[in-house]
């Protein structure tokens, strides 16, 4: 995607260049290929939401973000520290390996 944001002439700057993150030009008729869906609202929905709809719905979605961290990162504490996350406990099995092994420079399995 970033390679196709950056080759696509939209009228739009790239994003390292003061234009919007996370924008990319449509998909649909700009590929060599047929692509049935646009990866922002693939069917249409919010096509006629109000400017104000969408930053919300934005605002909606990066706190989902979070909060999907913040549980994933539960989860993790759970596993490596038993006991941390009084609500995990028992569901979580102990894990005793080295939790951020695959982002060393030495990940061997």
């Amino acid at each position: 995607l970033e390679w196709f944001s950056e080759l696509y002439e939209n009228g739009e700057p790239h994003y390292t260049k003061g234009g919007k993150p996370g924008a990319f030009p449509e998909l649909k008729g700009n590929v060599p290929h047929p692509v049935p869906f646009n990866l922002y609202d693939p069917f249409g929905f919010s096509k006629n939401r109000s400017e104000e709809a969408k930053k919300r719905g934005l605002v909606a979605e990066i706190n989902n973000g979070r909060l999907a961290m913040l549980g994933i990162f539960g989860f993790l504490c759970e596993q490596t520290i038993p006991g941390s996350v009084p609500v995990l406990t028992g569901i979580v099995k102990p894990y005793a390996g080295e939790v951020m092994a695959p982002f060393s420079a030495d990940f061997t399995l």
